[in-house]
């Protein structure tokens, strides 16, 4: 199918006009790769990775296009052929992908030394001496914005893991890299809103990345050992629900499935784990959870607007949900944000490599932020909760 309906949905396409920013002539190029009619040049890898991944066309596509799949093999072809290739940017890569979100103790590690770069106050004195200036341009724009780190882990803040009465559920919950790393706090606040809700939650410790960075930029390799780490760290027959609270890592973990079909070792499991994760609205409502009850004296009210991640509202179809738990807190006011769905730009990490685009859209997404007046801005993935 070549309609065009996914056209008005795409941020690249709305930016350029041009065709091959869209979803339809992305995939007009891998079908003339398949078909052998173009080869992979680094025209056609640039172009891949000017995509947001936001699979924003996947909710306008009326035939149902697997466009997330498409997109990871072809970024995977591109790696493996390397017409990309760089020094640098392969240094990058192995840094990032398969050493800092491969190996838990290292993002620990990286997370230990960010919390006291910050906290003794070496932060303000690199800016004052402008040794910033060190640092790759992309990294060097965003280090002013750093998020402050949090100086334990989920797990040492996560200490009871039981139910206050007889437990209905037994649920475990992911502590992701980033989320675990910046907001450890919204893993512990997410386990005190499963435990009063009739929930026994398993946390296991050290669960590292679940994979999707490494799914999204062509290492599909790496993201099968990462799928494969995670899932035996939970025992997945004994749970109810598997429960995340990041959109970017959900939509992944849904699909371990299809990324571990060949593994005659993990293919079933991996079935039974896609059929149990949980976003944490979704699940909070699929059991009928309990409101939170108002302060003594009661509050003043606030308003909160809501900005969708894209891959809570395109990847996974969750929409209602957040809004049904954001109405249902005493005091809240929720105000529509204009353009929810639309992506904030920060995409995984496509506000470093892309940061003129995402730049673009951050702006956007701030403006329609500002405009509702809104006191608390909401959104359920870290990324988007460091982008805006």
């Amino acid at each position: 199918m070549h309609c065009g309906m996914c056209l008005p949905t795409c941020p690249t396409y709305l930016e350029t006009k041009q065709e091959r920013n869209s979803p339809r002539g992305r995939i007009s190029l891998m079908r003339a790769i398949a078909d052998g009619e173009l080869e992979v040049t680094r025209e056609f890898g640039e172009e891949m990775y000017y995509c947001l991944g936001c699979l924003a066309c996947t909710t306008a596509c009326p035939a149902g296009v697997n466009y997330p799949v498409l997109f990871e093999n072809a970024r995977a072809e591109i790696e493996a052929s390397g017409v990309l290739n760089a020094p640098v940017r392969g240094f990058w890569r192995w840094l990032t992908l398969r050493q800092l979100f491969a190996k838990p103790w290292m993002l620990r590690l990286v997370g230990r030394m960010l919390w006291l770069y910050q906290a003794s106050g070496a932060c303000s004195l690199v800016r004052a001496l402008h040794l910033t200036a060190l640092l790759p341009k992309n990294l060097r724009q965003l280090e002013p914005s750093t998020p402050a780190v949090c100086r334990r882990f989920s797990d040492d803040l996560i200490e009871a893991h039981e139910s206050t009465g007889a437990p209905k559920w037994r649920v475990g919950l992911l502590t992701g890299c980033v989320q675990d790393l910046v907001f450890s706090d919204v893993n512990r606040d997410t386990a005190d809103v499963l435990l009063a809700n009739e929930c026994e939650v398993e946390t296991p410790r050290a669960q590292g990345c679940c994979g999707s960075l490494h799914a999204h930029n062509g290492d599909l390799e790496q993201a099968r050992i990462q799928a494969r780490r995670l899932m035996d760290r939970f025992d997945v027959e004994g749970l109810d629900a598997i429960i995340t609270n990041a959109a970017g890592c959900g939509s992944h973990l849904k699909h371990f499935s299809h990324l571990l079909s060949d593994d005659s070792g993990y293919a079933e499991k991996a079935k039974l784990w896609d059929r149990k994760v949980r976003d944490i609205s979704e699940w909070l409502v699929e059991i009928g959870f309990r409101p939170p009850v108002a302060a003594d004296g009661g509050s003043e009210p606030v308003r909160v607007t809501y900005h969708e991640a894209c891959h809570l509202c395109h990847g996974q179809g969750i929409s209602a949900q957040p809004r049904a738990v954001l109405r249902a807190i005493p005091g809240v006011e929720l105000v529509e944000l204009k353009d929810a769905t639309h992506c904030c730009g920060s995409a995984g990490i496509y506000n470093i490599t892309q940061p003129e685009q995402a730049g673009k859209l951050q702006a956007e997404k701030v403006t329609n932020l500002l405009a509702t007046r809104a006191d608390l801005v909401a959104t359920a993935n870290p990324g988007c909760h460091l982008q805006i």
